[in-house]
């Protein structure tokens, strides 16, 4: 269920100079994530979408959101807000980033960093899971045998290797001046494996939470460390209540469930 934004306790000062606050986006509802879903509702093998997959935009229900967004950050005193905000290329989440910055009055630019960008699914791109299943049997059964942390389709990633350049990118974050919050707005599976990496979690626990958690759209999910070191806290994970309070719609675009090894 979507959790509330707790607005007081995004307050808190830093008492040192690193990063005290990461905040993670799900860009808003994309015309990918509308076509992916209706494609596995219809048993087809191959999802109908626009445009390859770093340059498919947001439906208009992802620009209400990412507007929705924004107005949760407007009223925030301007010191409380984020000092940086950081975004994958792909279209829909630049997008995403753009609204909710110019709808919140944030005076900061966007940070354009390749390693927020989704997983690359190779050979695996544009089909279904049924899909797979009919046109790449052998794949298929090698994903469900080594399970969603480490399977890598030919010519793409694994959940491991998008790993690799995510502790990469933190590696960069600690290393800005001035520390204090950033925002990062990415993927689903990205804010799942921040979590893998933030909270030092096993394999069959991160699994465990991606068999049974959908990353919202447009959703916030919040680490703070108020000495601006040491160990990362998850303070709330993957709200829309900003959404609800708005009116907008709560998109749900579930991925692949069968997550862990055979």
């Amino acid at each position: 269920m979507p959790q509330s934004y707790d607005r007081n306790s995004s307050r808190r000062g830093p008492t040192g100079t690193g990063l005290t606050e990461l905040v993670l986006v799900r860009h808003g509802e994309s015309a990918g994530n509308v076509a992916a879903t209706m494609a596995r509702q219809a048993g087809a093998h191959v999802i109908d979408v626009p445009a390859r997959d770093a340059d498919v935009e947001l439906s208009a229900t992802g620009r209400d959101q990412a507007l929705a967004l924004g107005r949760l950050f407007a009223d925030f005193p301007e010191d409380q807000r984020p000092a940086g905000v950081w975004s994958s290329p792909y279209v829909r989440a630049r997008q995403t980033a753009e609204l909710a910055v110019k709808t919140g009055g944030w005076p900061a630019g966007i940070l354009i960093d390749e390693r927020l960008r989704d997983r690359e699914l190779g050979i695996l791109d544009m089909l279904t899971s049924a899909g797979v299943e009919a046109r790449l049997p052998e794949e298929a059964a090698r994903r469900r045998w080594l399970g969603k942390f480490y399977y890598r389709p030919p010519g793409g990633e694994s959940w491991a290797d998008v790993v690799l350049r995510l502790r990469s990118l933190l590696a960069d974050l600690e290393r800005q001046p001035g520390g204090g919050r950033i925002m990062l707005v990415c993927h689903d599976a990205l804010i799942l494996l921040f979590r893998y990496i933030l909270e030092g979690l096993t394999e069959p626990e991160l699994l465990d939470i991606a068999a049974t958690s959908t990353i919202l759209n447009a959703s916030l999910t919040r680490f703070v460390r108020p000495d601006g070191a040491g160990p990362w806290i998850l303070e709330s994970f993957n709200m829309a209540d900003h959404l609800v309070s708005e009116g907008v719609p709560v998109t749900e675009h579930a991925g692949d469930a069968n997550v862990h090894p055979a």
